[in-house]
């Protein structure tokens, strides 16, 4: 069991607590070079510092500012990596997947359903709403983009991932010792960790709905699979596939994409279509291949461990 694996003797909450400071820590140093970046463009250019996040993230070369913003994750990353090793003294392997290994194929194949629907639904807009869905297409930018996304997008979206549905999701199962508290927390904290996006301060709170209604897909696939891999993918695809393909004024990705969303940021029904509608169909296809049973167990059950020292062996050698 997934959870199961962060029930080791050394584990306690306290050093998830500290751990997740820690990780923090390493964020904010990350943060560190844009900040830099931008004061030395304030002072040379005579420009006020940027107060708002919009404007931060217009204030440099679109390609310079998403490199620096996922130098952020990059420290966050090699912290989790130092917390698991040093305050859990657990493998990563056990912090990703209940599997012996990593499944690559199912990362691929996440990544692959969800990049898919996100070009094709990308194309339809296109030639459906050509005033609001502009082509952006710069060739030598573009092919800038593709490499720093390539490389930087994947590590964000992981750390993200292994914080979430990773860290926090086997530290507040080690707490409450079952599945449906680690779950519903786990999702609204990663909801409400997007609070500070442009597309919230343009569209309201009510988008929030949107990203919780994300956190709980995320979570229910890596509770169903026993592993963050589905999760990994369709993270991963999420965000680079649309970096890639569309940016606007008001979103939180500025990219040299193909395509410009020009159109007036509303709220309507598709805020809610991914969550009533495009997710679930996701769990059908996932369960089907996947062969996922027992539902309220693996995402509402209590965490029993019947031979604590039998169980914990099992990981041990597992890892």
């Amino acid at each position: 069991m997934f959870i199961k694996n962060g029930f080791l003797p050394q584990n306690k909450f306290w050093k998830y607590l500290l751990g997740s400071v820690v990780i923090i820590f390493g964020a904010t140093v990350g943060q560190i070079p844009l900040a830099i970046a931008v004061a030395i463009k304030s002072m040379i250019s005579g420009k006020s510092f940027p107060t708002t996040d919009i404007g931060l993230m217009t204030f440099l070369e679109p390609n310079f500012t998403l490199f620096l913003l996922m130098l952020s994750f990059v420290f966050a990353f090699v912290a989790i990596l130092i917390v698991i090793k040093y305050f859990h003294n657990q493998t990563f392997l056990s912090l990703t997947t209940s599997r012996e290994k990593v499944d690559w194929k199912r990362i691929l194949f996440s990544f692959s359903i969800w990049s898919i629907f996100t070009i094709s639904s990308t194309i339809w807009m296109y030639y459906s709403d050509s005033e609001g869905l502009v082509l952006n297409f710069k060739l030598i930018p573009f092919l800038i983009l593709v490499v720093i996304g390539i490389v930087m997008i994947p590590i964000q979206t992981s750390t993200e991932e292994y914080v979430f549905r990773g860290y926090l999701m086997q530290g507040f199962g080690l707490l409450a010792k079952n599945k449906w508290f680690p779950l519903v927390l786990t999702s609204v904290i990663f909801g409400t960790m997007h609070i500070a996006n442009p597309e919230v301060e343009k569209m309201g709170y009510i988008i929030l709905v949107y990203y919780i209604g994300t956190g709980f897909f995320l979570g229910i696939i890596t509770l169903m699979d026993e592993g963050m891999e589905l999760a990994l993918g369709f993270h991963a695809a999420n965000n680079l596939v649309g970096a890639l393909l569309v940016t606007s004024d008001w979103s939180a990705f500025q990219t040299n994409s193909i395509f410009k969303d020009n159109s007036t940021p509303s709220v309507g029904f598709e805020i809610l279509m991914p969550i009533l509608v495009i997710f679930p169909i996701l769990l059908f296809i996932f369960s089907k291949k996947y062969n996922w049973t027992d539902w309220r167990e693996k995402l509402t059950g209590t965490i029993k461990i019947n031979n604590e020292k039998e169980e914990i062996q099992n990981i041990e050698i597992h890892g």
